[in-house]
């Protein structure tokens, strides 16, 4: 693995797992938004050896690029990571074709090892057997299968919780709690 694409809407974050892999000695194409990563794939002259897609891209789930990404690069290996990890989003994101999933913060030799696994390994957010979730845990996995449910629409997910929006608002925008 030589070069890497990141595609995530923190600047801050993009520079700083952008420079750890160039230290590791990969070469890194950054893009901030979707349409600049498809501008990079779309650049033949340099071919992605994998690829790490944020989940949230600026209000935009990064689950819909994924199909494009994988009609452009069938072959080439694509890492969601997310602030926000959830049992309903890695199926999601497995499902359209990722092949790896990984919870933040991961350090960059997570995210390599993430990259060169082998697909056919369970996402890294499954919980070890035998081990419940909390409650809490489990409040957080149902309202991301019923957001996802509803295409990410926060007030037809309030009304299908029967709960008032600006409430559920105040608990997604909460982190994920351990399980």
């Amino acid at each position: 693995m030589t070069h890497l694409l990141l595609i995530d809407d923190d600047d801050a974050f993009l520079s700083m797992l952008s420079r750890v892999l160039q230290r590791k000695g990969l070469s890194v194409s950054i893009a901030a938004s979707p349409e600049l990563a498809l501008e990079i794939v779309n650049d033949t002259s340099r071919p992605i050896d994998g690829i790490v897609l944020d989940l949230n891209l600026g209000g935009c789930s990064g689950l819909k690029w994924i199909p494009t990404l994988r009609e452009k690069l069938p072959d080439t290996p694509i890492l969601v990571l997310t602030g926000y990890a959830s049992i309903t989003t890695a199926v999601d994101a497995i499902k359209l074709g990722a092949t790896q999933y990984l919870a933040k913060p991961a350090d960059a030799d997570s995210i390599l090892a993430a990259l060169q696994a082998d697909s056919a390994a369970p996402p890294s957010t499954a919980a070890e057997p035998g081990t419940p979730m909390s409650l809490k845990r489990l409040t957080w996995e149902h309202l991301q299968r019923v957001l996802n449910e509803n295409d990410g629409n926060v007030s037809a997910t309030a009304r299908a919780l029967n709960m008032h929006r600006r409430t559920l608002q105040r608990m997604l925008s909460k982190r994920p709690v351990a399980r």
